[in-house]
């Protein structure tokens, strides 16, 4: 990877998303705590969510990842309150396809467009991918109690 691929790559909004992690303080009594990780990269995604009528009314987040997993993280933790699982589950599934060259997801999670150049770096999208993946297992586990 070159210089220039690197800035690219880790541009000034990315960066600056990354540095601005929104829902982290910890929930009193969440419903679900899930924790998952990203093999090839080792990052960790920690969420913890409470539900009011199918719905997240809940959500906190502990991210540790690239600037990229940050990123995505802080988009993901803006838009998730009010959110039933099958939108997290359709924004999962976007922002995959979107990662193979399709296109952002839907609003309110436009703000991906800023992950578009990673398009070309896979061993990042499991990274990326951690925050909703997360957050569909606490769902179900949640669920499931």
């Amino acid at each position: 990877m070159s210089d220039a691929d690197l800035i690219k790559l880790y541009s000034q909004r990315i960066l600056a998303l990354a540095a601005d992690m929104p829902c982290t303080d910890p929930l009193a009594d969440p419903d679900a705590v899930l924790r998952k990780r990203a093999p090839l990269c080792g990052s960790t995604v920690e969420v913890a969510i409470t539900l009011q009528d199918g719905r997240i009314s809940g959500y906190s987040q502990t991210v540790h990842a690239c600037a990229l997993g940050q990123a995505s993280a802080a988009i993901f933790g803006a838009q998730v309150i009010g959110c039933s699982r099958d939108q997290v589950a359709r924004l999962r599934d976007q922002l995959a396809a979107m990662l193979k060259g399709g296109p952002v997801p839907d609003a309110p999670f436009g703000e991906y467009e800023v992950l578009t150049a990673a398009r070309e770096y896979p061993n990042r999208h499991g990274s990326i991918l951690l925050a909703p993946e997360a957050t569909l297992a606490a769902f179900d586990s949640a669920i499931a109690a």
